[in-house]
Formats: C-alpha cells, structure tokens, sequence
C-alpha cells in the first residue's frame, strides 16, 4: 500500500496566506456544524411541547425529544463511514463542503417545520429524519476536518491546525450557547413558543449554506492530490485495510476519543446541570460560568495542538491530563463550600480540558493517508457514539451514589490520558 508524507513538498516551510485561509474557513464552518447540531438541545423543552401531542405526560415528551436529540449521535458512525469512504477515493474537499450541506439544509427544514397540532404524526417524524440526517453529516465533518487542515499545512503545524480547527468546534457550542440565551432574554417564554424557536435554526441554516459558499474557495489537499497523480489511491475498501492492517492505531484513536467526549460532555456540557442540582447555582451564575468555561478550553485547544508540534503529543498528554486531574478534582470538591470561586475554578478547569486539542494531532499521523480519513472516521465515531451516549448516564447514576461522583469519572479518564501520554512517550516522539 503507497503512501506519502503527511504534509505538503515542504515539511519545514512556514504558514503562508493560504494556510491560515484554510483554517479560518476550516475552522469557521466547523464553528458553524457544531451549533447547527448543538442548538436543538438549548430549545428542546420547547420543542417537545411543539411537536408532540399536547396530553402526553411531560417525562415521556422530554424523553422523546431527548430521544430524538440522541438518534443523531446513533446516526453519526455510519454518516462518517460512508464519508470517509469516499473522502478516501474521490477526494477530502468533496465530502468536506457535502458534510456541510448536509448540515446547514435539515437546520433550516427544522427551523420551518409544522407542529403536531398542524401536521400530527408527521411533524416529530420529520424531526427525527432531519436529526438523523444531522447526525450523519457531523459524522463526517469532524474527521473530514482534521484530516482537510493537517493535509494542507507543514508537517511542523499540524498540531497547531488540529488544535485550532478544534477550538473552532468548541465555538460552535459556546456560540449555540449564547443564541440560546439572547433569544430567551429578547422574548417573553410565550412569544418563544409562538414563534421564535424557529430563529436560531434558521439562522444555523442560513450561516450553513453560506459556508458551503465559502468552502468553493478550498482546494484539494496537496497529499490527495499526490495519491490522486501517483495512482497510489486505495485498490479495496479503505475500512476493510483499516481493521486488517490498523487494528492499533484504531484502539489507540479511540481512546484518544473517550478522553475527548468525556472532557466535553461532563466538564462542558453537564457541569451547568450539575453546579444547579448539587451545590445550588442559579441557572443564570451556572450559564455565565460555562461560558467562561468554554472560552477557556478554546484557547487550550490552540496551546494544547502547538505545544504537540513543539513538545510532542506524549508529553501534553501527560502534563495536560496531570492538571487537568488537580484542578477539576479541586474544582468539584472546593465550589460548594467556596462558591466566589466558581468562576477562576471552572475556567482553569476548561483551560486544561483543552488538552483534547492534541487528540488529532496523533490521529491523524496514525493512520497513512491511504486510509487516513477511514480509519480516523471508524475510530473517532463508533467510540464517540459508544463513550458519548453512555456517559452521561455513568455520571448520572454516580451522582446518586456520590455527589463527588462527576469528579471520579474525569479523574479515571485523566489517569487514561496520562497512561496514554507514557505510551506515546515510550513508543516514540509523537
């Protein structure tokens, strides 16, 4: 099987114009994905009002609704597969502006669907197909991403573009965030029920098909390109060579992803519910110290994927988990009885699950650009599927055991990621 370096002519070239053109288009239409796929969960109360019958106990509306919400992580796996196959033989620009489409279209259906009371049946029916729909395009945007950006710059930067491209991810979230709340602040609960619930999923859809503009002005990365001239493209199909040539970089890439999903759903996307129920917070303080939260691990995310390229992935791991174990352990132990330092503690603490902004960098250097974007694809969401789904619920039943219970979870997974640091620094400077 042919390979070729994993970066442009010039491994050791500076960032040029078109570089960082790449990321920032890269890394804003991935901004935009992700709050095309976070923002059903910020209205989801509304939603299941909206789209289901209206004498249905309020448990099994929400339950539904969640339900919904989840099929576009079930659907995730097989989105990104199916991508990633034709990323791997017709080129990684394609299916990185098809992903986006996929997207920025069921978000602005979503925005002007008819209600139950309209449509009936239908209407939660068509919700779940555009969810499904979602879900198999962030399967594909995610690892389509990460493989675009560390094709197209020096060998030097991957790390840098990973991690920034990252960043650009967790904006999406802190972006659906903020729509959330100024949408709840400019309307009253009934105006928002009438009618604008619909404005931030036209708003995602608009902005989507506008990045699906922007992405026309992307080439081809200069490592399929080479594949592509050389000939040297996959002669079988590139998942059945992953499982029968990669079984190793496959283990190693989910692990990578438990750490990832773990730090972002328990410390990011939990923590606000937790910091409610557990220790007392207002909606409004727990919101507001999320953000800042969420601010924080964006830029780890950047420091993290260029202290990569500097340092080596080993040694971030190792040192980033390390503190990232010190200071949520400190955090979820210490803000009940110090509550004035809810903030500094939970922004230090997303500053070091920024960690995660190094996952990439070793993924994609551990599969040949071959199979590069199947193999990271394979990995990245069967495990994010697998981890994704089931930690909220492990959290939630330690939490009935413990209190400290979220503070367990993120310590067992900072141990995972140091273990994984030593791995990579015994096997060799990643």
């Amino acid at each position: 099987m042919s390979s070729v370096p994993s970066s442009a002519a010039h491994p050791s070239r500076p960032l040029t114009r078109n570089d960082y053109k790449t990321l920032s288009l890269s890394a804003l239409g991935g901004a935009l994905e992700f709050y095309d796929f976070i923002i059903f969960v910020f209205f989801a109360a509304v939603v299941g009002k909206l789209f289901f019958p209206v004498d249905m106990p309020e448990w099994l509306r929400l339950m539904q609704t969640f339900g919904i919400f989840a099929a576009g992580y079930l659907a995730r796996p097989v989105g990104g597969i199916v991508m990633a196959h034709f990323g791997d033989l017709l080129g990684r620009k394609k299916m990185f502006t098809l992903s986006i489409f996929l997207m920025a279209v069921p978000t602005l259906i979503m925005g002007l669907l008819p209600t139950y009371a309209q449509i009936g049946i239908w209407a939660p029916l068509l919700l779940l197909l555009m969810r499904v729909i979602q879900g198999a395009a962030i399967g594909g945007e995610v690892p389509g991403a990460w493989v675009f950006v560390s094709e197209h710059v020096p060998a030097r930067n991957v790390g840098y573009a990973c991690g920034t491209l990252t960043a650009g991810l967790t904006a999406g979230i802190l972006l659906g965030s903020l729509v959330a709340t100024a949408i709840n602040s400019v309307y009253s609960p009934i105006e928002v029920s009438d009618y604008a619930w619909r404005i931030p999923f036209l708003l995602g859809g608009v902005f989507g098909l506008m990045s699906v503009y922007l992405r026309r002005w992307l080439h081809e990365t200069p490592v399929f390109a080479e594949l592509q001239l050389r000939k040297a493209l996959a002669d079988e199909v590139p998942l059945k060579a992953v499982l029968r040539d990669h079984r190793g970089a496959v283990v190693l890439s989910m692990a990578l992803t438990w750490l990832l999903s773990a730090g972002v759903v328990v410390v990011i996307l939990m923590t606000p519910t937790i910091l409610q129920t557990v220790y007392g917070f207002s909606p409004a303080v727990a919101l507001k110290a999320n953000s800042l939260a969420i601010v924080m691990l964006t830029l780890g995310c950047i420091i993290a994927g260029a202290a990569a390229d500097r340092f080596g992935a080993g040694l971030v791991f190792l040192i980033g988990s390390m503190c990232l174990l010190v200071s949520s352990w400190t955090f979820y132990h210490t803000v009940g009885a110090y509550p004035d330092w809810l903030y500094p503690l939970y922004a230090v603490t997303g500053l070091f699950v920024g960690t995660i902004g190094a996952v990439p960098f070793v993924m994609v250097k551990a599969f040949p650009p071959v199979v590069r974007f199947s193999g990271l694809s394979f990995s990245y969401n069967l495990a994010y599927a697998i981890f994704g789904g089931l930690t909220p619920m492990v959290v939630t039943f330690m939490l009935k055991a413990n209190p400290m219970g979220p503070s367990w979870y993120v310590a067992v997974l900072c141990a995972l990621g140091m273990g994984i640091g030593v791995y990579l620094l015994m096997r060799k400077p990643t």
